[in-house]
C-alpha cells in the first residue's frame, strides 16, 4: 500500500516540493494542445515533486519508492506534448533538471547527464571541439538531453541524420532501476532501442553519450511558392541535395504563416506557400539555382544565431504552439507520408481536406529515405470529427502517430514493443514507473486497430 508520508521522510536531504500549485505546476506539460488530452489530463497532479542533484539521490528516491510503493514519474524540462511526464496516477514527479553537467566532449560524441539543456549541449561541443547534436526538437533552448530520448523522435536536423531510432543516432544510455536496490546499466549499441522513446516507464536515464556533427554557420531562409505542391516537390528534391548542409526544411500551406507568424508577416506574401530552411552558409550561393525550377522566390535570409527567435521555433511542434498563440481553437495531427509516394499522398490529402486540415510537413530521412512527416493543423470541431479525420489518413496509408493519445502504443510506436516491454519487467517489476504510459504492461496482446508502424514491424 502507498505510504506516502513515510516515503518523503525517508528523503531527508533531497529537496522537495509539496505546495500544491508548485506540484500542479511540475505535473503539467504541453498536453493542452490537443482538446482531447485537455479533457483527460486536465485535472492530473502529483502528491509532490522530488529535485535530486545526484545519481546517488536519484538512486535513493527510487528505493524509498519502491519500498512505500510510490508511482514515480520522470521529467526534464517538461516541453512535451502527449502527456509523458504527467503523473496520471499520483505518486512523485522526479524533477531530474538538477542532473545538468555535460560530463565530456570528444571529437564526434558527447556524454552529458540527463538534466543538461540541449541548448547548453551545442554551446559546449562548439566552444570544445566546433560539434554539435545532430538533430534537436523545436524546444532547443529549454529542452533536456534525457527528455528528448525518452519523450521525442526526431527534430531540426533529421533532414540529414534521420530519427533517434536509426543506428548511431544515440551512442549510450545509462539508467537507473526501479527496485528496492537500484542497479545502473548502460546500455549501449541494440540494447539502447530498449530505453529509447519509453516515457521513463522502464529505467530512469541518468546520463546520455551522443554523436556530434560539425557546427555550421547556420542560416535561416524563408521561400514562397505558387502552391503548395511545388513547395513540396522543391523540398523533396532540396533534402536530397546530400552535398549541401542543411538543417531543416518545413513546409506550410498558404495562410498558416501569414496568419500565426507575426514577426515574420511583414516578408510574407499573401496565397502563397511557404517553405522554412535551415542552411549552412558555405551553400547559400546554390539556393537561388535550386528554388528556380518550382518556382519559388526568396522572402528572407538571416544568421540563425542572431536571430531573436530562431527560424526552427516556426517549425515541428512550434508550428502548432505560434497557431494556438493566436486561434485557440486549432490543433494538430502528426503523421507519416511514407515513401516513395509521400508526394501524391500529401495532393491527396490537400485535396480531401483543404483548409480544414492545413498542410505542414517536415522533410527527413527515414530508412535512408526521403519521406515527410505532417504535423498539419486540424480546425478542430468536436472529437467525433477529429476521429474521422485521422481514419481517413490512415485509410489512405498514412500513418497516424496519434497526438491526442499519452501511451508509448498509441502515440509513436503502433505496436506493443516487446522488448521494452521485458526490460521494463527486468527494471521495474512494480510497474512504479510512470504507470498507465505503457498499454503491453497491463495487456500484452494489445493491437492497434491499423497495422503501419513507425518503429519496424511488429
Amino acid at each position: 500500500m502507498r505510504d506516502l508520508a513515510a516515503f518523503l521522510a525517508a528523503l531527508d536531504g533531497i529537496p522537495l516540493e509539496t505546495d500544491r500549485a508548485l506540484v500542479r505546476q511540475k505535473s503539467r506539460d504541453f498536453f493542452w494542445y490537443s482538446p482531447v488530452l485537455k479533457r483527460q489530463l486536465d485535472r492530473v497532479c502529483g502528491d509532490a515533486v522530488v529535485m535530486p542533484r545526484s545519481e546517488a539521490e536519484v538512486a535513493r528516491v527510487l528505493a524509498a519508492a519502491v519500498r512505500h510503493r510510490v508511482p514515480v514519474t520522470p521529467r526534464g524540462a517538461g516541453t512535451g506534448n502527449y502527456g509523458q511526464a504527467m503523473p496520471i496516477r499520483g505518486g512523485i514527479v522526479l524533477d531530474l533538471s538538477a542532473l545538468d553537467r555535460v560530463l565530456w566532449t570528444r571529437p564526434g560524441a558527447v556524454r552529458a547527464q540527463c538534466g543538461a539543456k540541449l541548448l547548453d549541449i551545442d554551446a559546449e561541443a562548439r566552444t570544445a571541439v566546433r560539434g554539435e547534436l545532430r538533430f534537436h526538437p523545436s524546444t532547443r533552448r529549454t529542452a533536456t538531453i534525457g527528455g528528448f530520448i525518452a519523450g521525442g523522435s526526431s527534430g531540426i536536423g533529421s533532414c540529414t541524420w534521420g530519427i533517434l531510432r536509426e543506428p548511431g543516432n544515440i551512442l549510450g544510455l545509462r539508467l537507473l532501476t526501479m527496485e528496492e536496490h537500484p542497479r545502473a546499466i548502460e546500455l549501449r549499441g541494440p540494447d539502447i532501442q530498449k530505453a529509447n522513446h519509453a516515457y521513463g516507464t522502464n529505467g530512469v536515464i541518468t546520463e546520455v553519450e551522443m554523436p556530434l556533427a560539425p557546427a555550421w554557420k547556420w542560416v535561416d531562409a524563408v521561400a514562397a511558392f505558387p502552391t503548395l505542391m511545388d513547395a513540396a516537390r522543391f523540398a523533396d528534391a532540396f533534402t536530397r541535395q546530400d552535398g549541401i548542409a542543411k538543417k531543416l526544411v518545413s513546409v506550410l500551406a498558404s495562410g498558416i504563416a501569414q496568419r500565426h507568424f507575426r514577426a515574420l508577416a511583414p516578408v510574407l506574401p499573401e496565397g502563397r506557400a511557404i517553405v522554412l530552411l535551415m542552411v549552412a552558409a558555405p551553400f547559400l550561393e546554390f539556393l537561388p539555382g535550386l528554388l528556380a525550377p518550382h518556382g519559388g522566390v526568396e522572402m528572407h535570409r538571416q544568421p540563425s544565431d542572431e536571430a531573436e527567435v530562431p527560424l526552427y521555433e516556426y517549425s515541428w511542434n512550434h508550428t502548432t504552439l505560434q497557431a494556438l498563440k493566436t486561434d485557440r481553437s486549432v490543433t494538430y495531427l502528426q503523421t507519416l507520408f511514407p515513401p516513395p509516394g509521400h508526394l501524391a499522398k500529401v495532393a491527396e490529402l490537400e485535396a480531401a481536406f483543404g483548409d480544414e486540415v492545413p498542410i505542414h510537413l517536415e522533410f527527413v530521412k527515414f530508412g535512408g529515405e526521403v519521406a515527410c512527416f505532417g504535423l498539419q493543423l486540424v480546425r478542430f470541431t468536436t472529437e467525433a470529427r477529429l476521429a474521422e479525420i485521422i481514419a481517413a489518413h490512415e485509410a489512405a496509408g498514412c500513418p497516424i502517430f496519434n497526438p491526442h493519445a499519452y501511451t508509448l502504443e498509441e502515440g509513436g510506436m503502433k505496436r506493443v514493443d516487446h522488448a521494452q516491454l521485458a526490460f521494463k519487467r527486468e527494471t521495474d517489476p512494480l510497474g512504479l514507473l510512470n504507470p498507465g504510459k505503457m498499454l503491453a504492461w497491463e495487456n500484452p496482446d494489445w493491437r492497434p486497430s491499423q497495422s503501419r508502424y513507425l518503429y519496424g514491424a511488429a
